[in-house]
């Protein structure tokens, strides 16, 4: 120990989670709801990916970026599977610094993919009612491929400062964290070293992901304008249910995280078993959910699904 203690930044050697505290002997059957929704996001989200590269119909923009908000539903899920299951299925509450550090890089980053997916798409829903005529020209594939390379670059780049900054702290005495998977500020709350960077980058971040949700606010802003302008109300219905499957996915993914948000800034009170129940639904949910309502309310998902199935 006191070779550990002397030889690295990291002194303690492992962090240890926890499922739901007063809930340990429920842990096993928790798990089977957990596994099921996890397996659902995944098979539905592979599902829309299948759809989408197979049907040469749906080889536009607005499901380009279904695509990529597929993918970051997959990544959010895929980083924060092992450590959950483990943790509700067997028991197994240890995970080292080196494997929390990679999975709070990954599921940061795809949280920031997603946040950018969202607000790519708004724009996307504005352009296709603002200038339906001239839609295909100013959003080719040539120009959706680019944007799409440009926020995964984004995002990659936002959050890769934070595993090298929580490795740069000491860890000297507290080693239990707050959840089922390692999260930036839960980690960061470990540390007996001085830890303002970090506090002050992760506000950043997270102060990016809120300018987003805030751009997404304005979009709407000008959708809600321009349809107002349409003479016919079946039209504005018509326009305005374009955008009911994005505004769902947009409530789906900001609701829980700000929640989440305020509890770890402000919550001086705050109830574990809330914080834990809402991160937990950060993660489940979106990539559960998303796929589900894209399938009800998107016509050309929904007929390309079923038809696979050889239902009309």
């Amino acid at each position: 120990i006191m070779h550990i203690i002397n030889s690295s930044n990291t002194e303690i050697p492992t962090f240890f989670l926890i499922g739901i505290p007063g809930l340990e002997h429920a842990h096993v059957w928790i798990s089977i709801p957990i596994c099921l929704m996890y397996l659902v996001a995944i098979l539905g989200n592979c599902g829309i990916l299948f759809v989408i590269r197979t049907e040469p119909s749906l080889h536009a923009p607005m499901y380009y970026f279904l695509s990529m908000l597929a993918i970051s539903d997959l990544g959010l899920s895929l980083s924060s599977l092992p450590t959950m299951l483990r943790t509700f299925a067997f028991n197994a509450t240890g995970i080292s610094p080196d494997a929390c550090f990679a999975q709070e890089f990954l599921i940061h980053g795809f949280m920031d993919m997603e946040s950018s997916v969202l607000l790519v798409m708004s724009f996307d829903r504005f352009l296709a009612i603002r200038n339906p005529l001239r839609y295909s020209s100013i959003l080719t594939n040539a120009r959706v491929a680019k944007l799409c390379l440009v926020f995964f670059l984004k995002s990659l780049l936002l959050v890769l400062p934070f595993p090298f900054a929580l490795k740069s702290l000491t860890y000297c005495k507290k080693h239990l964290l707050s959840h089922s998977y390692c999260l930036h500020q839960d980690v960061m709350n470990l540390a007996c070293s001085d830890n303002t960077i970090d506090f002050f980058y992760g506000f950043f971040v997270a102060l990016c992901m809120m300018l987003d949700s805030v751009f997404i606010a304005v979009s709407y802003v000008f959708i809600l304008k321009t349809v107002m302008g349409i003479g016919s109300h079946k039209e504005r219905l018509k326009a305005l249910n374009t955008c009911v499957s994005h505004i769902c996915a947009v409530l789906i993914f900001y609701v829980p995280i700000t929640a989440l948000a305020f509890m770890h800034r402000f919550g001086k009170h705050k109830s574990q078993s809330a914080t834990i129940l809402t991160a937990d639904i950060f993660l489940l949910v979106p990539p559960l959910m998303n796929p589900i309502v894209y399938c009800v309310k998107t016509r050309q998902i929904r007929e390309k699904i079923l038809g696979k199935f050889g239902i009309k």
